[in-house]
């Protein structure tokens, strides 16, 4: 089946969103195991669309959170990163840099989408580095493979309008189609997409696998 043909799973997400670094196993399972039957479609959503510091009570509400996270999906947060929400001066969440990197990412190699959300999540949740800074970025992307001018150039060009045009598109696609929030999957197949109940699968995805094959057309 060509590419272009194939179902397609929406994931509308934040880099900075708990709740989908939760479902990371998922979704990179899922790629491991049905990629040659599906492709990805990544849609940055802008949680947090203006810079925010992290005070004492965001904070708070953010660890407490986390602590959830943790004990459902089993995703490690790294003590440089909880250290880091209590951290002088503080820590700013901002989405759009890291977006506009996973657009960079795509522009410069379609299939490095996934890899630069992944390695900027797991820099964020797991080592604690400050992923809005753009420095950060760039390094996390030669890591991934890209080569760094290159990158520098396309993360320019996606921070602008198009970054914003993006977004915009994803929400509307969170809209449309009655999702609650980030993360939101879903499958799109024969011109219908189907909202996927992942979070009943969180730490389990093995089982989330096994629920979306099942809707993937059969193999001939």
């Amino acid at each position: 089946m060509k590419l272009d043909a194939l179902p397609i799973l929406h994931y509308v997400h934040d880099p900075l969103c708990g709740w989908c670094y939760a479902a990371q196993p998922l979704v990179s399972a899922a790629l491991t195991r049905l990629g040659e039957r599906m492709r990805l479609q990544l849609h940055g959503g802008g949680l947090f669309a203006e810079p925010r510091s992290v005070d004492a009570a965001l904070a708070q509400h953010i660890a407490a959170s986390d602590r959830r996270i943790a004990q459902y999906s089993g995703q490690p947060f790294g003590q440089a990163y909880l250290a880091g929400l209590h951290a002088e001066p503080p820590l700013v969440l901002h989405s759009l840099p890291p977006i506009a990197a996973v657009l960079a990412a795509e522009t410069l190699d379609p299939a490095q989408g996934y890899p630069m959300l992944t390695a900027i999540q797991d820099a964020h949740y797991r080592r604690g580095l400050r992923v809005t800074e753009a420095s950060v970025l760039a390094e996390l992307a030669e890591q991934i493979g890209l080569d760094a001018a290159r990158f520098e150039q396309a993360f320019n060009q996606a921070s602008g309008t198009a970054l914003v045009e993006h977004m915009q598109r994803s929400r509307r696609l969170l809209d449309d189609a009655g999702g609650e929030g980030f993360p939101t999957l879903l499958l799109e197949r024969d011109g219908r997409r189907i909202p996927l109940d992942h979070a009943r699968h969180y730490g389990r995805p093995e089982a989330f696998v096994e629920a979306l094959a099942a809707a993937l057309p059969a193999l001939h």
